[in-house]
């Protein structure tokens, strides 16, 4: 399977333009490269000065020697009519065969996300069935993203509690309401249904392995943006995404002893985009990328690009190891034993965790994302003591519990 590098980051960074250089970059280092596009205001085929359809094509890159470059923008409408359409004509046959008004079952069946989550299924495709090294992904605004990359387990616990595992049960309860026609339809359906859930589990498997997928994380050095990275680096952090680096574009040049009204400006700018970067240390590796005089269009600008945003740098690098986003620590023995768990997220100063225990889960809340987190055994028969933060995460302390402690 090719490597996934994910690029997003809020409206109007250059995230496509990140993206297709990095492709670019490497092609031309002879790696056969895919850029892909979701987002819905698709400009990769402006940023690479190409006309682009919804399957992958060769790029020509006249006047460099760049080859193995493809690139293509996913259709997510054509995707739906073609995949999403047959599985929703079985479950309308099927809810109305158990008495649910037509009208309803066709509105039942419309799920928000199809787009996106199918459009995501599309790029494991292009990854599994490619020939390709690298799959770069130029994703929509990061708000969309974080909608993106967490509609496979949403879809995942939606599909468990609407449909279960158990088609026996759900079998024998349309026997009881539709008679056996109902019956022979339902099998169709969890045939489908059942495609559909390990198309869902093979995403999530792609996106949480720091091995396979990753994001890069594109900002320019002003504090709303910057702000917004943080949270997203904790939201992805939540969602178990890797985050492989940061990329600040646009950053403007220092004018150096030159005087004048632009002198001035540019001098202002350079020191306020300076003191926002210095803001960032802390949060891993940040790349930066100069604001150009003309904007970079075609092969030929976008591996300048690259040459600044890389150097001697891989574009691909190696696979960063997994990082444990649980730590136990304890002491003591018996009833007057204290435990600690460390969970690991990239926090803001601002950010205000929120934190309550769902049975034999610890449901954490950071800027309206909730992750339940699964507790270790040892833990689950333990109450929570308290909590604190800081940068690096969120530390949760614990006591046995002596109605469950034996």
């Amino acid at each position: 399977m090719s490597r996934v590098l994910l690029f997003t980051g809020k409206g109007g960074v250059g995230k496509t333009t990140l993206a297709a250089a990095t492709a670019a970059s490497l092609a031309a280092h002879g790696r056969k490269a895919l850029v892909v596009s979701t987002d819905p205001a698709h400009s990769l085929g402006d940023a690479l000065d190409v006309r682009l359809g919804a399957s992958p094509s060769e790029v020509d890159t006249p006047g460099t020697a760049v080859g193995g470059l493809f690139a293509c923008q996913i259709d997510p409408r054509g995707l739906v009519d073609e995949a999403w359409g047959e599985l929703r004509g079985h479950l309308r046959t099927v809810l109305a065969g158990a008495g649910v008004d037509e009208l309803d079952a066709e509105e039942l069946t419309v799920l928000p996300g199809v787009e996106e989550l199918l459009a995501l299924a599309e790029v494991r495709r292009l990854a599994v069935s490619g020939p390709w090294e690298a799959v770069v992904v130029d994703c929509g605004p990061t708000a969309e993203t974080l909608r993106f990359l967490s509609l496979p387990e949403a879809f995942a616990g939606y599909l468990e509690r609407l449909f279960p595992t158990h088609r026996r049960v759900v079998r024998g309860l349309l026997a009881g309401v539709a008679g056996t026609g109902t019956v022979e339809r339902w099998d169709a359906t969890a045939d489908a249904l059942s495609r559909l859930a390990e198309r869902l589990d093979a995403l999530r498997t792609m996106l949480a392995d720091p091995s396979g997928c990753s994001v890069r994380l594109v900002l320019t050095p002003e504090r709303v943006v910057a702000a917004e990275t943080r949270r997203t680096l904790t939201a992805l952090a939540l969602q178990g995404i890797r985050v492989d680096s940061v990329i600040a574009n646009r950053l403007v040049p220092s004018p150096g002893s030159a005087r004048g009204a632009a002198a001035t400006w540019l001098r202002t700018r350079r020191r306020e985009q300076d003191a926002v970067l210095a803001e960032l240390t802390g949060i891993g590796e940040v790349r930066t990328v100069d604001h150009r005089a003309s904007e970079p269009v075609g092969v030929p600008a976008l591996l300048e690009v690259a040459a600044q945003l890389y150097g001697d740098d891989d574009p691909l690098p190696g696979a960063a190891p997994a990082g444990s986003l649980l730590e136990v620590s304890g002491n003591g023995r018996g009833l007057d034993a204290r435990y600690s768990l460390r969970i690991a997220l990239p926090l803001a100063d601002d950010a205000e965790p929120d934190l309550a225990r769902v049975g034999d889960d610890l449901a954490l809340t950071v800027d309206g994302r909730r992750r339940l987190v699964a507790l270790p055994s040892l833990l689950r028969r333990c109450v929570v003591t308290g909590a604190e933060m800081d940068s690096g995460g969120v530390t949760v302390g614990f006591r046995p519990d002596p109605s469950l402690w034996r």
